[in-house]
């Protein structure tokens, strides 16, 4: 966001701070929505699950989706499950901050309900996406307070050497598919310079570490910004 003291990418150690207090007496940290992206590869994903999985308060926003359920799936818990009808209706009704189209068949988008709800209510919220979506949660923020004042935009920078060498390692890929991957990647990498903090991947627990130290950051910025209201 273009006026966070926190935009110059640089990671400081923030006090995690907040109204509320915990049972120990101590400030609980304040709510957050971090956006996370990066290349294919990156982490991403294993670093958004462990934030909800290892970090009290957080949860990853439920997203829209016109796919059918898979087996195991239910709605309003792994998805939103909505008809092309219903999908259709929302995004006339300007419901979604941001929605795409994902391999010409399906299309995903995040409700505004599933994230201004939650952070109102105090919860902090996690996701992934890709750098067109962080834009599109960019021009949201700027027609939304709430969005601005709790958001934070995450890149993972990674080398292309260091990605290609990780997708060959992971053994899923043909080269013609891995070359794919980088080229977009490159491209990715491009877009680091507009996000509100990057980590320099270098190991899974080194980045949640510093993606730790981001959220007590931002944590502490939200609390400042609504102190007194």
């Amino acid at each position: 966001m273009a006026d966070s003291p926190e935009a110059d990418l640089g990671v400081t150690v923030g006090k995690k701070s907040g109204h509320t207090r915990s049972k120990l007496g101590k400030p609980a940290p304040a709510p957050v929505f971090l956006v996370l992206a990066g290349p294919a590869g990156s982490g991403k994903t294993t670093l958004c699950e462990r934030m909800v999985a290892e970090v009290p308060g957080f949860s990853r926003v439920i997203t829209a989706t016109t796919r059918p359920p898979r087996p195991g799936e239910t709605d309003g818990v792994h998805y939103h499950f909505l008809s092309a009808e219903q999908f259709d209706a929302k995004v006339a009704a300007g419901a979604f901050l941001e929605w795409a189209w994902v391999h010409q068949k399906n299309r995903y988008g995040t409700l505004a309900s599933s994230v201004l709800e939650p952070l109102a209510a105090g919860s902090s919220l996690v996701i992934n996406v890709d750098v067109q979506g962080v834009e599109n949660f960019r021009r949201a923020a700027r027609e939304n307070p709430l969005l601005a004042r709790h958001m934070a935009t995450i890149f993972i920078d990674v080398p292309l050497p260091i990605l290609r060498d990780r997708m060959v390692k992971r053994g899923q890929d043909s080269e013609a598919e891995i070359a794919h991957r980088l080229g977009t990647a490159e491209r990715e990498l491009q877009e680091a310079g507009k996000f509100d903090f990057k980590i320099e991947s270098s190991s899974k627990e080194a980045d949640f570490n510093v993606l730790r130290e981001i959220w007590s950051k931002v944590a502490a910025r939200v609390r400042q910004a609504t102190a007194g209201q």
